[in-house]
């Protein structure tokens, strides 16, 4: 009996229901070999073909040319705040980064220790509500790197263009937009991601690297979190989350059956445009972001009158649609749409938005 409902949540996020058919099906017996894919080593022939084609697939996907290394990596998104400036500062002392929300200043704030955050640009004083334009940063030409984060998860706000570093890298934490749509990777010198919304299971970060960037890591970093290092080693100088390095390259492979990221952009947007309509229409529920910045992957509303909130997310609850609520630091609601999340779903959420706002509000 099928009793999976359908999950809005920001992270750890849905995963694709055939991905977690195959991965039931492999659990115990992995390629009839008697084990499951958790139980063998890394180093074993037929687990180095797996990430090998997990990382085929992946360059397949995403375009990414010869010149970058790829690595599957450990501890988040969060942890390559600080592993950016030790691995690319070099002898330079300052990096220049735009502020559009809470993660972003988290990058900025995790800085510190090894050199100077110069602010590009900000939008903190709007609410986070629009991304500045590019002719508001105001760039360093000696920056190590420009650093942004393409959507902000939070809150729901996303960049509709990509900046212009001229020559200095650009650095993108794409956490929630990686594979939601295709990119251009030739214009980021990195690009890094957390598994956990459209790649994956929690454990396993993503990075993405131009090679002329390698080897400007500062002496003190840790082997493990040198990029240079891991590189070489094929992502393997220490011991990665090979579970979840598996069932990555199951999602790889889910989104080419799709018809790749060209496809996938064409189903999210006509999520995404099914659920503001439900905003835009509706007197109980509002949306703040201006328009040319929302999100198509973190969906956030509010409702008129907040004594509604809780009685809003139960009724949602027993209605089969879970993980409804806003982050703490922001309150209200918010869908999250990311690929593995169907059509299907956000239509049974209008549904319920319509008929909760007829039986509290109209």
């Amino acid at each position: 009996m099928n009793t999976r409902q359908f999950n809005f949540s920001a992270g750890p996020a849905a995963l694709p229901t055939a991905v977690l058919e195959l991965a039931q099906a492999e659990m115990l017996d992995w390629q009839s070999r008697g084990l499951s894919v958790m139980e063998i080593s890394h180093r074993h022939p037929a687990y180095m073909a797996l990430v090998q084609q997990a990382e085929s697939k992946l360059r397949q996907l995403m375009g990414i040319p010869s010149n970058y290394k790829v690595l599957f990596l450990q501890g988040g998104a969060t942890a390559q705040f600080a592993l950016l400036p030790m691995n690319l500062l070099g002898i330079k002392t300052h990096a220049d980064y735009v502020d559009t929300g809470i993660w972003s200043a988290k990058a900025i704030a995790a800085m510190a220790p090894y050199g100077v955050a110069s602010e590009a640009a900000s939008t903190a004083s709007s609410g986070y509500l629009k991304v500045p334009a590019q002719s508001d940063l105001k760039l360093n030409k000696d920056a190590a790197y420009l650093h942004y984060c393409p959507n902000e998860t939070i809150s729901g706000l996303a960049f509709d263009y990509v900046p212009d570093s001229g020559a200095v890298p650009l650095v993108a934490d794409m956490s929630s937009t990686i594979l939601s749509e295709p990119i251009d990777v030739t214009q980021f010198g990195v690009i890094y991601a957390g598994a956990q919304k459209n790649i994956g299971p929690a454990g396993l970060t993503l990075v993405i690297v131009r090679e002329d960037l390698l080897g400007s890591a500062q002496a003190t970093t840790p082997n493990p979190f040198n990029y240079a290092m891991q590189a070489a080693n094929d992502s393997m100088l220490n011991t990665p989350p090979t579970y979840t390095w598996y069932l990555a390259g199951l999602v790889f492979d889910w989104l080419l059956k799709q018809g790749g990221l060209g496809a996938m952009a064409e189903i999210n947007a006509a999520k995404a445009r099914l659920l503001y309509q439900a905003i835009d229409e509706s007197q109980l529920y509002s949306n703040k972001i201006s328009v040319s910045n929302r999100s198509k992957m973190n969906v956030t509303f509010t409702l008129a009158d907040k004594t509604l909130d809780a009685k809003f997310l139960q009724q949602a609850e027993i209605n089969g649609l879970l993980n409804l609520k806003g982050h703490r630091s922001v309150g209200g609601m918010r869908a999250s749409i990311y690929n593995a999340v169907p059509e299907a779903a956000v239509r049974a959420l209008v549904a319920f938005m319509n008929d909760f706002e007829t039986r509290h509000w109209a």
